[in-house]
């Protein structure tokens, strides 16, 4: 059992701090991060959804130009989601200050999925405005091109968290490689990129064979960036979570629980409880009673009071917060009949465990 969380380091090492280091560099470096980012005449940061330091380390031997990069591991955010970690890379601010708390958000009385922008009630684009959910500017206001899968450029979440800057859709990742080429090529500084297939792979097979296929994969991926560099570039590779292969260990809530909900958010390894009116110290009780064994059992004050949002929380972060939260230190996943897909997913993250909270801070050059 894993006695307590990975907070967070966001004073330090964390992802909070790549692009205020890479954009608006100080007079002295940042010591986690190797000085060629810092010192090249441009850089390309490249985020691999759902590449975790852990399982890295466990498989150098299959990625050989990751192994070969020079860098240690940084701290994700709380929770250990995209939805909430992509949001903290392109603003550089911990959850607390930019207010995309998790993947599954309570907002205006209905829970919002924030990666499809969609409540119960169908398409949220309308009616919550992502940009008036999350209005600190991404990148530092500097607008640098970007480029993601092109069915992301409208999305409702990419309107929350890369507001103003400019979309370079690819349909292919070989696709992703000559957009990355071709704006290195015309002079631009800096250089946005994201693939997210570790985490699909990783979602629907687990840590097996096809994550391992995948890991091999993403490293020649890796090596094809490097290799369009021109003379004086970088590439900085990190990720948004590491990852937990959960398999078939879902835990349904117990039955004493229920009476005392109103509603979930969050996911599976860190679901958030909504207490009914009056029930909040009961509905405490019997999940600490309950799943105190798998989880760590914490009130949305105490997540506050211990940081783990950052130093500061603002009203809007806190209110889409709920009252008690199960985190996950086995290898579990809560269920919430609300919070499906496809298909059941077999690796899962959001808890702070170091599987899920270390992430890779690779530097290599051209």
């Amino acid at each position: 059992m894993i006695e307590r969380p990975l907070i967070p380091d966001y004073g330090g090492a964390c992802i909070t701090g790549l692009v205020p280091a890479l954009l608006e560099p100080e007079d002295e470096a940042p010591t986690w991060l190797p000085a060629a980012a810092t010192e090249s005449d441009q850089v390309v940061l490249l985020v691999l959804d759902g590449l975790g330091w852990d399982q890295l380390q466990e498989r150098l031997a299959l990625a050989p130009t990751l192994a070969a990069m020079t860098g240690g591991p940084i701290t994700s955010v709380t929770p250990t989601t995209t939805a909430t970690a992509l949001t903290s890379i392109a603003t550089g601010l911990p959850p607390g200050e930019h207010g995309v708390v998790g993947y599954r958000v309570a907002v205006e009385g209905e829970v919002l999925n924030v990666l499809r922008w969609s409540t119960p009630a169908g398409d949220a684009r309308r009616r919550i405005d992502p940009v008036g959910l999350q209005p600190c500017p991404a990148f530092a206001a500097q607008r640098p091109p970007v480029v993601t899968r092109a069915e992301f450029a409208s999305s409702g979440f990419s309107g929350a968290h890369l507001s103003q800057v400019r979309f370079n859709g690819y349909r292919t990742t070989s696709t992703l490689v000559t957009e990355v080429r071709r704006l290195l090529r015309a002079g631009e500084p800096f250089v946005y990129a994201y693939y997210e297939g570790i985490d699909k792979v990783a979602h629907e097979y687990g840590l097996g064979e096809h994550y391992d296929a995948e890991l091999r994969w993403a490293d020649r991926l890796v090596a094809d960036v490097l290799e369009v560099l021109p003379p004086g570039a970088t590439v900085v590779v990190t990720a948004d979570h590491g990852q937990v292969d959960v398999g078939e260990r879902i835990v349904g809530l117990h039955s004493d629980l229920r009476p005392h909900i109103a509603f979930q958010s969050g996911e599976g390894r860190f679901r958030w409880l909504h207490a009914r009116s009056g029930r909040f110290g009961a509905l405490h009780d019997a999940a600490n009673a309950r799943h105190g064994a798998d989880a760590w059992v914490v009130t949305r004050d105490e997540t506050i009071d211990a940081g783990w949002w950052g130093p500061k929380v603002t009203d809007a972060a806190r209110s889409r917060l709920g009252d008690v939260a199960l985190v996950a230190r086995e290898p579990v996943s809560f269920h919430d009949d609300a919070d499906s897909g496809p298909f059941v997913l077999i690796g899962r993250h959001g808890s702070l465990t170091a599987a899920e909270v270390l992430v890779p801070c690779l530097v290599g050059a051209a």
